[in-house]
């Protein structure tokens, strides 16, 4: 007899397939989260909350690192669809009413440009199952439970309970604002979910405001990130009422490695025709530098990395460089010579 299948059943064999391919990233970060544990564990004590505080933010810095690759790609892909928005604009006025020809006009500007749409969210939808394996193993132990592959908590007992029970501030790393009752979890969790959505905005405003030029914060596509500059920290703000203060933490240092190293992308390697560039011209003329010359050859590595050839193109003008070739003097017989003696 064929068993019946319900909705619950479907559910269920689809939560068990999912950690079944969760499993190795859950051994992995339950792995770094029990190293971080022995190693502050002498100093501070096995069942502190700042030894499990610290071990938490050192296991996100670690991931944080690996993934580095991953966000410059990310950060760059999107700058890049920022930057062609005003030639989209311009397609879109000149063959708005022929979709067909639109369509074919977009990808020849997208191959011009080496942008790729899809390129800025790849790098994310990668990110998603490690920063995912993260959260269920902090939320997991912070609730007093191992989720599926998280071995390495499994092979100590009094881990678990260690994390679940240890306090910081007077506020337990399994408290949630919603499920505690006291002043001390209310005010920690508070101030953790305002940190972690006041770093969240800023990064993205640091993105908007300083690394995209004027013509590129104008159309839909730039009304859309607008939206999401602000619908993103609400959301994340109306969902952290429920995540332990362990999450919390994770979150925060996430948000904070992350606008870190925006600004140092940023600064290093500002878009054109932005207020970020105009700042890295002023410091490159303090320190004697041409900053066209550094601009010209950002912009043939850049073309280099998506495949396409240098055009040693400043960066301020836009103007190509030429090589002038020298044109030899052509040699003349003696005839030549005897005529224009004659004349």
């Amino acid at each position: 007899m064929v068993p019946l299948l319900t909705p619950l059943s479907v559910w269920s064999a689809i939560g068990d397939f999912f950690n079944m391919l969760m499993s190795p990233l859950h051994w992995a970060v339950s792995g770094l989260l029990v190293l971080f544990h022995a190693l502050w564990s002498p100093l501070l004590g096995a069942d502190s909350g700042w030894t499990w505080t610290l071990s938490i933010v050192c296991l996100t810095v670690v991931v944080r690192i690996l993934t580095i690759p991953l966000f410059v790609k990310q950060i760059k892909s999107s700058r890049n669809m920022q930057l062609v928005q005003p030639k989209m604009r311009e397609l879109q006025k000149k063959y708005g009413h022929d979709r067909e020809r639109l369509g074919q006009e977009t990808m020849k500007l997208y191959r011009e440009e080496g942008v790729n749409p899809m390129a800025s969210c790849l790098p994310l939808l990668l990110q998603m199952p490690i920063f995912f394996a993260l959260f269920q193993v902090l939320n997991g132990a912070a609730r007093g439970t191992i989720v599926s592959g998280a071995s390495w908590l499994e092979r100590d007992p009094i881990l678990v309970p260690s994390l679940r029970d240890s306090t910081i501030f007077g506020a337990r790393i399994s408290d949630t604002f919603l499920g505690s009752d006291l002043w001390e979890v209310k005010v920690i969790t508070v101030v953790l979910i305002l940190l972690m959505t006041a770093t969240m905005f800023f990064t993205q405003l640091q993105l908007m405001r300083k690394n995209m030029p004027k013509e590129a914060l104008e159309g839909p596509f730039a009304q859309q990130q607008k939206i999401m500059l602000y619908i993103f920290p609400v959301v994340f703000a109306v969902g952290g009422v429920n995540f332990p203060v362990g999450v919390l933490i994770y979150w925060l240092t996430s948000n904070l490695w992350t606008m870190g190293q925006q600004f140092y992308i940023i600064r290093r390697n500002p878009a054109p025709g932005t207020e970020a560039y105009e700042l890295w011209e002023q410091r490159q003329r303090a320190k004697g530098k041409d900053p066209e010359t550094l601009a010209a050859k950002q912009a043939d590595k850049a073309r280099e990395d998506k495949g396409l050839p240098a055009q040693a193109a400043t960066a301020s003008t836009g103007v190509q460089r030429q090589t002038v070739q020298r044109q030899q003097p052509r040699r003349q017989t003696r005839a030549q010579r005897g005529g224009k003696t004659r004349s």
